[in-house]
């Protein structure tokens, strides 16, 4: 077998938002930040340097609801989880695709909600409501026998 030596990855120096970068940012996201839907912001690196932006939740928790990064000369978009959502070379695109996502957040909550309702209502008459019915006949079966015993 063959072994094929990788270069290691140096960390690169760090280099942090530009002013221009950052203004962009916060704009972009400043009605989720003023509504409550956002609590803070922070900025980070990654492990090689690259810049990052968390967007926070609201207090107490303020876990991160979304991270824009610059790896080099590509943006990066990603959910809290760390999952990859989008990646573009120019930081417009990828600020109005961030505003989109937190819209279609609030949109797939009320569509989970609603599944929900209609899962537990499917439950209820699917499983529960032939028990009671049945439990309503037996009921009038023994009721009176019940009654000629007192």
């Amino acid at each position: 077998m063959t072994v094929i030596m990788f270069a290691s990855r140096v960390p690169r120096a760090s280099t942090p938002w530009q002013a221009a970068e950052l203004a962009k940012i916060k704009e972009t996201l400043a009605p989720h930040l003023g509504s409550g839907e956002a609590g803070g912001w922070e900025v980070g690196a990654t492990e090689l340097g690259d810049p990052q932006f968390y967007l926070l939740g609201p207090p107490p928790d303020e876990e991160c609801i979304l991270c824009i990064s610059r790896l080099g000369r590509v943006y990066v978009l990603e959910d809290g989880a760390g999952q990859l959502l989008f990646e573009h070379n120019s930081l417009l695109v990828l600020a109005e695709q961030a505003r989109a996502m937190l819209h279609n957040k609030r949109s797939q909550i009320v569509a989970r909600i609603g599944t929900l309702w209609f899962a537990l209502r499917e439950l209820f008459e699917e499983k529960l409501e032939p028990i009671i019915g049945d439990s309503e006949e037996l009921l009038t079966h023994v009721v009176p026998q019940l009654a000629a015993l007192a």
